[in-house]
């Protein structure tokens, strides 16, 4: 088996991919998705969050959603607004948002990778979402998430990659939140060839993000090997639905923590006790990072810049050196008595996208105490805990653009 290969994707017709592609499912609630749909029959949120075309409370994760995915998935390819290539494709796929341009491959990887670990993980999942992905894919009988991969960038795959997207691209649409979606095929058998047998001599591919979409992926297809007597490897189930892109293109955004309370600390000896881990400065204005190590506070209505002690850095282990990590250790767990960020309701995170104006929202409706702004965390340092073979503490990583949802599948 191959570490990644070619596959006939179920995409939307060209005078309907508009009125196709959606955001990721995970990125609007029922609410905001019953928004975005309205007068778009064929969004694909019918098929990613089914729940908006039943009754008003509907429990997401009872059969009938499920069930109600399948079919509007059915209804989509009885009415021809998708259709699965003839052919087995690579496809290429370039997201722009504002200056920013990255072009990635879309293939299927082989999930006997992704369970030896060469395709690396780093981050833990929780049962119940694999739960959902994993009967999502099997109701759907199909894969319409891609997992969000990353590798070390290949000067003969960029030639190439650079050689196709230069002619007209096949797809070429800007979504509702501004972010332009393009897509061509790699169609000749050389330069299929050349990228299977490319990655193929690859060590590792590194999860940036749908770590429960893969996790899903590798049980349904565990469970379909056991039940079918004729397992080959070459089942379509052997695989699952990705986008990759080279290291040097992707793009990290901060992900910023907000807290409710200051564990019943005053103001002045909360910041007392900060300095005693931290040089804290109060600046004019926002205050955004530049660089690992510090990170912006708000607090009653005041910026400061917060500065670790360079005792308190260790590069020895790759989790622990990472900023996030390094807030949680010296501050937010010993000082505002959060240990677990994963259950505590008193901690929420704001993805940079929404900026410092996010976080002082949060904090100025009395919401919340106190924010912080960190600093990206950094492909490298992902690569490094991949490497590990540890996990990064969650809510480490916020990638922008986001992929969009619709624009290929990848029927088992």
């Amino acid at each position: 088996m191959s570490l990644i290969r070619a596959f006939a994707a179920l995409r939307p017709q060209p005078d309907y991919t508009a009125a196709v592609v959606a955001p990721p499912y995970d990125v609007l609630n029922t609410e905001e998705a019953c928004q975005r749909v309205d007068g778009r029959p064929w969004s694909f949120l019918h098929i990613s969050r089914p729940e908006i075309d039943l009754p008003p409370g509907t429990d997401p994760y009872c059969a009938a959603v499920y069930e109600k995915a399948a079919e509007n998935l059915q209804n989509m390819r009885n009415n021809s607004i998708l259709r699965q290539d003839e052919q087995a494709y690579y496809y290429l796929y370039e997201l722009i948002m504002g200056e920013h341009r990255q072009t990635g491959l879309v293939a299927v990887a082989s999930v006997s990778d992704y369970d030896s670990n060469r395709i690396r993980k780093h981050e833990f999942t929780r049962p119940d979402k694999e739960d959902d992905r994993v009967r999502q894919i099997d109701s759907l009988n199909a894969q319409t998430g891609p997992v969000l991969l990353t590798y070390r960038q290949d000067a003969g795959i960029q030639s190439l990659i650079d050689r196709i997207t230069a002619a007209t691209p096949l797809v070429n649409v800007t979504a509702d939140d501004g972010i332009v979606h393009r897509l061509w095929l790699v169609s000749a058998q050389s330069d299929i060839e050349k990228i299977t047998e490319t990655f193929d001599a690859m060590p590792n591919l590194y999860i940036a993000d749908g770590h429960h979409r893969s996790a899903a992926a590798s049980r349904v297809a565990a469970k379909r090997r056991t039940s079918n007597p004729n397992h080959s490897g070459e089942e379509a189930y052997n695989y699952f639905l990705v986008v990759m892109f080279p290291d040097t293109r992707m793009k990290i955004l901060d992900y910023n923590r907000v807290i409710k309370d200051l564990n019943g600390l005053s103001q002045d000896e909360f910041l007392r006790q900060i300095a005693e881990n931290f040089s804290v400065t109060q600046v004019d204005g926002q205050y955004k990072p530049t660089q690992r190590g510090t990170f912006g506070m708000y607090l009653d209505g005041n910026w400061y810049q917060l500065a670790i002690n360079p005792d308190k850095v260790s590069n020895e282990d790759p989790v622990a050196a990472l900023d996030v990590s390094l807030l949680s250790d010296n501050l937010i767990s010993p000082i505002l008595g959060i240990s677990d960020p994963r259950r505590d309701k008193r901690i929420d995170f704001v993805g940079g996208i929404r900026g410092l104006k996010g976080l002082e929202k949060r904090v100025n409706s009395g919401e919340m105490a106190v924010a912080f702004a960190l600093y990206p965390t950094s492909i490298e340092e992902l690569m490094a805990v991949a490497n590990a073979g540890q996990v990064m503490p969650p809510k480490s990583t916020w990638f922008e653009p986001k992929l969009a949802d619709g624009l290929v599948s990848h029927l088992l």
